[in-house]
């Protein structure tokens, strides 16, 4: 998920990356809401009979409050746009901001936490005849050969479990099946690939605190797979090191592709690879393809002439500003041709090079700033497959890729908790 720290006063090439991740909305493209016009039936056919898997689905606060996915919203992913893209099963995230490592800030980030469970048990509750909560790999597949769709939920963020980790097994009990370690700014678990320019003047542990290795045990224990996604690389590298069970890298890309500090190196991508784990590859813009210097160079002129460093900056502007914030960024969008589907191929072509076709999967970030041109929301969903056919990928390898690869190491963990 792609928000924003709390208020930053300097301006850093990663802040502008964060900002323009917000750009593919802006641009407005045309959408196509249907696959590809080269998509053929027997490519179609295929997409349908593979189980597809999507790592990282944002929910709002609102969601099952003000915004019902059962009906077509404005939202990425609803329950019409999953039965269009035939996007079978996916990771409802759990997502809390990093706020400060104290006792008021571990309270509000653990009432955000709450209120997005919540909205997740209420929308399995809710339509029984539509998805089901899955609590295994095994449960993915029966909901899935039974025409549901499969909700899974992930933790982006452990910052609400406090200063402890007593509570892992109970989120455990609540079906989290991933836990992220950080997010944009360092936490008391680990480094960030992200340092809050204003909060961390530099690593705060060098990795993984003490609490953080702890932590790392505790997922294994009680059978969550350790995302290391938004981890700087030596909190990922000593995860990967430490863990008893395969790690994931949640929603993240290759760097080589797109040199974002939040994608991955080729030491990473083999890291992950040696242990048994998996890449999914994230179909956000900015870490698709990273914008170009003279947009750079745009954005910071934009940010300084509107007072808008982040997300809390732009939501205090009135009506009228806000419509000129965003003409601007659709107007620093169209310098550069946005990311497409055929960019997004490109990094899991990267990870099958460097790791191996065992060890890639997909995530769309979809509500929390994910969409690329092709794959703009659920209902686009066969557009990835048809550019994974023409790829030549085998109907194996693209199971693989879909889910495949995430549930093998979902069972990995599962076995290892029950030991």
């Amino acid at each position: 998920m792609t928000h924003s720290t709390s208020p930053r006063f300097l301006i850093t090439t990663t802040m502008l990356a964060a900002l323009s991740l917000g750009l593919t909305a802006c641009s407005d493209p045309v959408a196509t809401n249907k696959p590809s016009a080269s998509a053929n039936k027997a490519d179609q056919t295929l997409h349908e009979r593979t189980l597809t898997l999507d790592t990282h689905i944002d929910i709002p606060l609102t969601y099952m409050k003000e915004i019902d996915p059962k009906w077509d919203t404005d939202l990425q992913v609803d329950l019409p746009k999953l039965r269009e893209g035939a996007l079978d099963s996916g990771f409802w995230i759990i997502y809390t901001p990093q706020g400060e490592l104290d006792a008021a800030g571990y309270k509000a980030g653990l009432a955000i936490a709450e209120t997005r469970y919540r909205a997740i048990q209420s929308f399995v509750v809710a339509y029984p005849e539509d998805v089901a909560l899955a609590l295994s790999a095994a449960d993915v597949r029966e909901t899935v050969a039974k025409g549901k769709h499969a909700v899974l939920m992930g933790m982006e963020n452990a910052y609400p479990l406090g200063p402890t980790i007593d509570q892992v097994p109970l989120w455990a009990r609540r079906g989290v099946r991933y836990m992220g370690i950080t997010h944009f700014g360092h936490n008391q678990f680990g480094d960030s690939s992200n340092p809050n320019p204003v909060r961390d003047s530099g690593p705060r542990h060098n990795g993984l605190s003490t609490l953080g290795k702890a932590l790392v045990r505790a997922m294994n224990e009680n059978g969550i797979m350790v995302d290391v996604s938004h981890a700087g690389k030596q909190t990922m590298m000593q995860a990967a090191d430490l863990s008893r069970t395969p790690i994931i890298a949640s929603h993240s890309g290759a760097k080589a592709i797109a040199d974002s500090p939040r994608n991955l190196d080729d030491e990473q991508l083999r890291k992950i690879a040696e242990v048994g784990g998996v890449a999914q590859m994230v179909a956000l813009g900015a870490y698709v393809k990273v914008q170009t210097s003279a947009q750079l160079q745009a954005l910071e002129a934009a940010s300084i002439k509107y007072g808008v460093s982040n997300s809390q900056d732009y939501d205090a502007l009135d009506d009228a500003t806000k419509v000129l914030v965003d003409a601007e960024r659709a107007r620093i969008a169209a310098m550069e041709p946005l990311a497409t589907v055929a960019d997004f191929v490109d990094h899991i072509d990267h990870v099958v090079k460097v790791a191996g076709i065992d060890h890639v999967g997909i995530a769309s970030d979809f509500d929390g700033g994910g969409g690329i041109i092709g794959w703009q929301d659920a209902s686009e969903t066969a557009n990835v497959t048809d550019e994974l056919v023409k790829r030549g990928y085998s109907e194996e390898d693209i199971a693989k890729i879909w889910g495949g690869n995430l549930l093998r190491v979902m069972e990995s963990v599962e076995q290892t908790a029950r030991r």
